[in-house]
This record gives C-alpha cells, structure tokens and sequence, in this order.
C-alpha cells in the first residue's frame, strides 16, 4: 500500500504542487473545503467489568473520569489538535490564522455522547480559542441517525443478514483459524493479564458471532474479551499513567500495539463487510460527500466527530485502508480523524483527496504541543475504484460516483 506522508503544514502544500492526477500534472492545486470525520478522545472504559471475572490477576486500573466520559487529559488532547490544525489550514489558506470564523465558514457536529460532544468542543477551543464555536448534536442517541443509526432505527440493516455477512468473510477454517492466526497476540494478552489456568487461555476459548436485530453482529467471546481488553491498555497509557498501571506494568508500547490487533480483526468482520458498512456509514457518507459540494450546513470546513464504530464502517464503505503512526493498519486512534480535501486546479476542476490524521501514542501520552518541527503522524491514502497511488487526487465528479454508487445500490 502506497502512502504519501505529510511531515509539516508547508510539506501538504507542496505535496498538491503537482503529479495529482492525469490532465492536471503540473498544475497548482489549490484547497478549497476539508472534512474530517473524528473519533472522540481519551476516555476510560465504558463499564467496569473489563474482563470477565477471574480473567486478570489484579483489579483493573481506577479512573477518576466516569465510566465512557472524556478525560481532562483527552480534553487537552483534542484541544491540541485543534490548535495545530488551525496553524495547518492557514498556512493553505483555508482558514484564517487569527480571530474567529465567519457565520457558515466552519461546521461540527458530534454524535449524541458526551464523550463525542466534548471532544468536538475542546478541538473547535483549541482551532478557534475565546470564538465559541457552535457544536451541533441530537438531544439524544435514540435521535441519531448519522452517528448511531441503528439505535436510532435509521441503519436498514438485517440482523441475520449482517450475521451471514460476517461468516462469509471468515477463512477456511472459520473463527477457530482467526483465532489462531493471534496466536502471538493472545499470548501478549495472557502475559499482561498475569491470569493462570485454562479459564484464562483465550486463543482455546471460543469465539461466537452473534445477530443483533436492526444492527451489524457481534464476535462476542475470545475475541471480544481480547479486543476490549486491549483497547483499555492502550487507554491506560494515552492517559499519561504511570507504566505500573498499564497492563499492572505488564505491558510495554510494542505489547500495546499486538493487542491492538484484535480491535482490527473485530472492525473488519463487525463493521467492514460490505453489507453493514454500506448501511451503517450512509448516513456519514451522506454528509462527508454534501460538505465537499458545499451544501447546506456545511463549511470550508466540517468536523463530525464521532466514534471508531463511524471511521470503520466509512473506511468500509469507500474500501479505504490506512496505516497512521504506530497504529495497526486500519486502526481508528483516539482523537484521529479519516478526512476528505476538496481542491482546484487552474481551470476550476475539483478533486477529492483521502488523509488520516492522528497523535502518535507518545505524543497523546505526553501532550506533546504539535508544531511544525512535531507534527501530527498524517497520511495520504488511495481512494479505491479512483486512485491507486496516495499522491494522486481523484477527480470530484468520479469520487462523487463511488459513493453515491454505494448509497444508490448498498451490497445486497
């Protein structure tokens, strides 16, 4: 998979000076609108049973944020992004570097959680500080129908039909191989859960896919426990807390990054198959494709920010996949963000490029100040059925085809 890596704001401007796409070589492209579609920060778990009873050798790791909350520390998080990017998209013209946006010059949005909700304020503090920038959001999740659409019932997705959709994508050897092909990574997990006993032996306990109507299927079991388990370690150390509550000091950064695998693995035969996220990401996909044709509610720039559920199912959709920092491939980070530019050439023909954006996990960690000299980890990626080299653009009209394609006519 070709990337193209963005290193400071003056590198992407150089980057679109030129080699987008045939007919446009050597043609200035100029940045018109961005997109962004955000997971929410740091948080810490969403309930207190991380595990099954017995499955760790100690308590897990008390937080001082409610269960599923934004923390202070994600918080500062998001509002560094924000500040950074501010410095980005100025230097390309796209924003002002200083004072407040205009009415209608920038849009965000946030799902119906606090954790969305916050996370979008403090990133819009961050770009735009003492500006009170408006953040939209449903009164609720039940009235979600972009970033939860199924609990909304908005998702059009069949239980069952999601079910088999997942088992169609599992290899020979169905979820006994997937298992197996972990075999490293759930020996990690053993290791830093400190738990003995066969009770304890995650790759030989099974893993089930289970229907839920209206709703994408889960895989509930080994890899379930896995993947939340691994989720919360990599929380503990974006937190910034002590390494003797990560993983009880069990865990190093590369142990975090084997469990992530699971998170992955769990994404693409949840939400990735091409019949939930053709359902699931609509919604999304809908508002992603109106901000780059200016429509209604939209700006020069539009930030939704949602969840890593959202990221994958659009990741899903438009077959996009990415490696950004030191993240497994197709990972969606905390506070990262898969986003969209809008650029012109000379003549006026516009073009779409995909990017993912995220903290590095030390720079989370740390709260490092992104600057030009320490950016952001970004990337340049391929939009399928359009481009095959992340350093070209794909023509609007042509990207407007693939998705409205998708939307028209999801897999069956």
């Amino acid at each position: 998979m070709k990337t193209l890596k963005i290193l400071a704001p003056a590198l992407a401007a150089l980057a679109l000076a030129g080699g987008a796409t045939p007919g446009a070589a050597e043609q200035p492209l100029k940045l018109e609108r961005v997109v962004m579609l955000m997971r929410h920060g740091v948080r810490p778990p969403t309930k207190a049973d991380v595990t099954p009873p017995g499955m760790s050798a100690q308590p897990w790791s008390a937080w001082t944020t409610p269960f599923g909350e934004l923390t202070p520390h994600g918080a500062e998080g998001a509002r560094l992004m924000g500040k950074y990017d501010r410095g980005l998209y100025a230097g390309r013209g796209l924003v002002a570097a200083s004072g407040c946006p205009a009415a209608g010059e920038v849009s965000v949005v946030a799902s119906g959680k606090s954790r969305a909700i916050d996370t979008a304020k403090n990133f819009a503090a961050g770009m735009f500080p003492g500006c009170d920038v408006p953040v939209a959001y449903p009164a609720t999740e039940k009235d979600d129908t972009v970033f939860h659409p199924s609990d909304a019932g908005a998702g059009g997705i069949d239980g069952d039909r999601a079910k088999s959709a997942t088992e169609a994508q599992l290899p020979a050897g169905g979820l006994k191989a997937v298992q197996q092909a972990h075999a490293k990574d759930f020996a990690v997990l053993a290791r830093v859960l400190g738990c003995g006993g066969a009770a304890c032996n995650l790759l030989d306990q099974p893993t089930e896919i289970t229907a839920h109507p209206g709703d994408n299927a889960d895989l509930s079991g080994a890899l379930g426990i896995a993947s939340t388990a691994g989720q919360t370690v990599l929380l503990e150390y974006l937190e910034g807390k002590p390494m003797d509550q990560v993983g009880w000091g069990r865990a190093s950064k590369a142990d975090i990054g084997s469990l992530l695998n699971f998170h992955t693995t769990k994404f693409f035969y949840e939400t990735r198959t091409p019949y939930v996220a053709e359902r699931y990401a609509a919604p999304v996909a809908r508002r992603v494709l109106s901000a780059l044709e200016g429509g209604p509610g939209t700006g020069k720039l539009t930030v939704l920010v949602g969840h890593d559920t959202n990221i994958a199912a659009l990741g899903g959709l438009l077959d996009l996949h990415w490696t950004v920092g030191d993240y497994p491939t197709d990972d969606p980070p905390p506070g990262g963000a898969l986003g969209f530019e809008l650029l012109s050439d000379a003549s006026g023909t516009k073009f779409v490029r995909a990017f993912y954006q995220a903290q590095t996990m030390d720079q989370l960690r740390n709260l490092t100040p992104l600057t030009v000299e320490a950016p952001p980890a970004f990337v340049y990626i391929p939009i399928t059925g359009c481009t095959s080299d992340a350093a070209q653009a794909c023509p609007l009209a042509r990207f407007q085809q693939i998705v409205q394609a998708k939307l028209d006519h999801p897999a069956p």
